[in-house]
């Protein structure tokens, strides 16, 4: 990866348990143009909080994060401990505090480890460049079972520049921007104007169209910052160049969506929900979600059932506007249903086969209007319960 301008550094605070690089930080040797968008959640963690304020000045130059410990719900003390945290790092770096963003991810309700935590920053500060962005990946997992980073390069002013991204998240997924987190880095230069419109329209077709459990955390975080050390000129709104820089941060963050549910605690599926027909597109979302979020739906993935009729239900309920007897599913490319009936014949035997395939797709036309919408869930194992039932401890 030839992305220039930003430095990184990951080592271990023992802040949950002892035994791995727990602590990141992501340096840009200058001040970098910067969107970001956090969880909708009214119950919101410090950090957020924090780093929503900050980011409102459009600038950011260093980003601290953890992992084991969310800081959320911590009260008063949750706040200071997250400003204590990056009044160090800044005075570390040299850099203003306003420009430090600061995340954080793993259990609620428990006070973060300021001793060890504020101990470990001299080490984190003394090896930025030290690291590279697949051990930023891998320090700020919590229950992921593999660390999630993807890349794309383009050219702007016949110079190159690159586009990557790390994510985390397994479970506590259905971003509605918004435990997810995810920090994209670009060196080429984005006109300001353009940065958080296109981030934010990028964040809606990717994390904001995937789901695990329903769940929306305290802490979810999306930061996006570009730096311009490529040296290419300024990308600006309306130009081919933010075209094609559009379609890059697409498919970084859509890879990295992807990787979530592919990751999702104890999935065994990867399914892509399509609705279309529907009489808008909000209206496909709706129905996406619903389909996507039900437990019924997942458990039958997971169980490798071609109920079908769980499918139409969770439609049925979505709130969308449904008229039962255009309906039609198809598991890939098997119609289940039409006109809201059973196909008959060999549909059971041929959808059963699909749903034994670890990826998949479920379609279902509303045969209403044009609305659409993708988005991408997983299955509903034994596992998922036994992670979850077990986190804390």
């Amino acid at each position: 990866m030839m992305l220039k301008g930003f430095q990184f550094s990951a080592v271990e605070a023992a802040i949950k348990k002892p035994g791995r690089k727990d602590l990141a930080l992501i340096f840009s040797e200058a001040p970098a143009t910067a969107a970001a968008v956090f969880t909708t959640n009214a119950v919101k963690a410090a950090p957020v909080l924090l780093s929503a304020e900050r980011i409102a000045g459009g600038k950011a130059q260093a980003l601290v994060v953890n992992s084991g410990n969310a800081n959320a719900c911590t009260g008063a003390q949750g706040m200071l401990d997250a400003q204590k945290t990056s009044q160090i790092l800044a005075a570390g770096l040299g850099i203003a505090e306003e420009l430090v963003q600061i995340s954080s991810t793993g259990v609620i309700g428990v006070p973060l480890p300021m001793d060890r935590l504020t101990a470990a920053i001299p080490a984190l500060v003394a090896g930025c460049g030290s690291a590279g962005i697949d051990d930023l990946a891998a320090a700020i997992m919590t229950t992921d079972t593999f660390p999630k980073v993807a890349q794309r390069s383009g050219s702007a002013g016949g110079v190159s520049y690159t586009v990557a991204g790390v994510a985390k998240g397994a479970g506590m997924i259905m971003p509605n921007m918004a435990t997810m987190l995810s920090f994209v880095l670009t060196d080429a230069a984005i006109d300001p104007a353009l940065i958080d419109r296109i981030f934010r329209s990028s964040v809606d077709r990717s994390f904001n169209a995937i789901t695990i459990d329903g769940d929306t955390s305290t802490n979810d975080t999306c930061l996006l910052m570009a730096n311009g050390a490529a040296g290419t000129p300024v990308i600006a709104a309306g130009t081919p160049e933010a075209e094609q820089f559009a379609g890059l941060l697409d498919e970084v963050l859509l890879d990295l969506a992807k990787l979530i549910v592919k990751d999702g605690e104890g999935a065994t599926k990867f399914v892509e929900i399509r609705i279309s027909g529907a009489e808008s597109d909000a209206d496909a979302k709706r129905a996406a979600m619903a389909v996507a979020n039900s437990s019924l739906v997942k458990t039958a993935f997971f169980g490798q059932d071609a109920n079908w009729g769980r499918i139409f239900a969770a439609v049925g309920y979505s709130g969308a506007k449904v008229n039962p007897d255009l309906l039609a599913l198809w598991f890939d490319d098997v119609c289940m249903a039409k006109s809201g009936i059973f196909s008959g014949g060999d549909a059971e035997a041929r959808g059963t086969e699909v749903l034994r395939k670890k990826e998949f797709s479920v379609q279902v036309d509303l045969g209403l209007g044009q609305g659409s919408a993708t988005v991408y869930t997983s299955d509903l194992s034994h596992e998922y319960v036994s992670i979850n039932a077990d986190y804390r401890t």
